[in-house]
């Protein structure tokens, strides 16, 4: 079977700076940082091969997902965390990344793990309940327009009524329970949009991120393309 999951950690690191073809920019230096011994978050990269495979399959490829669990049994087992655990959650990224340096392409899922039941042991964990909502709140919104494609704007228009009923100037002004009726009402708003509830399995919100944001090169490709169309963009083309 081919390997597309290379770990970066403590259990030992797949990679270094040379194999940038193979883990793009970010992947080859974080694996190179913590060969040398620079304490990095554990995690891992998903070869640049496998995304080269999913647009010619138009699936994951086959055994991806199960190294990709691999992946998180290691992680959790660094951490002392499980991912979705109602006591102790982890909570990880899914971002990307290429073999050269693009500022601003392509998409970023961040604190992915979050669901009714794990944003609340990060609620106690962290004595800040107001901090655990906010964040399970911002990653549906994160989730439903990188994942699902849902215009942001429905999301928005939600969080300016909420701060007017809540008299919040700010979105910091928002109380914890102020953010438990506003996920409520971002799920219904995603489900609405979807057709579907929005998914509480961690391991579905990580397969379908992972798919997004390989689908997210080709959204970055035609944003390029249409850079190099337009005289005034040439400089970043």
């Amino acid at each position: 079977m081919k390997k597309y999951v290379y770990y970066f950690g403590p259990q030992g690191t797949e990679g270094s700076a040379e194999m940038r073809n193979l883990l793009g920019g970010k992947g080859a230096n974080l694996a190179e940082m913590s060969r040398i011994g620079i304490p990095v978050p554990p995690g891992f990269t998903i070869s640049t091969a496998s995304c080269v495979e999913y647009f010619k399959l138009s699936k994951l490829p086959d055994g991806l997902m199960n190294q990709v669990r691999e992946g998180i049994v290691r992680i959790e087992k660094d951490m002392a965390r499980k991912l979705g655990d109602s006591k102790n959650p982890l909570l990880v990224s899914v971002r990307s990344g290429a073999r050269v340096s693009m500022p601003g392409m392509m998409d970023t899922v961040l604190n992915l793990g979050l669901n009714d039941k794990s944003v609340i042991g990060l609620a106690k964990e962290t004595d800040n309940p107001r901090f655990a909502y906010d964040s399970y709140r911002r990653f549906i919104q994160m989730f439903g327009n990188v994942v699902a494609g849902i215009d942001g704007i429905h999301f928005e228009k939600a969080l300016e009524k909420k701060k007017e009923e809540a008299s919040a100037a700010y979105d910091t002004d928002l109380t914890a329970e102020d953010l438990k009726d506003l996920i409520e009402i971002f799920k219904q708003i995603f489900e609405k949009q979807t057709g579907k509830p929005f998914p509480q399995d961690p391991w579905e919100q990580l397969t379908d991120s992972i798919m997004a944001v390989f689908r997210s090169w080709n959204t970055f490709m035609e944003y390029k393309t249409r850079c190099r169309l337009s005289p005034r963009q040439q400089n970043f083309g």
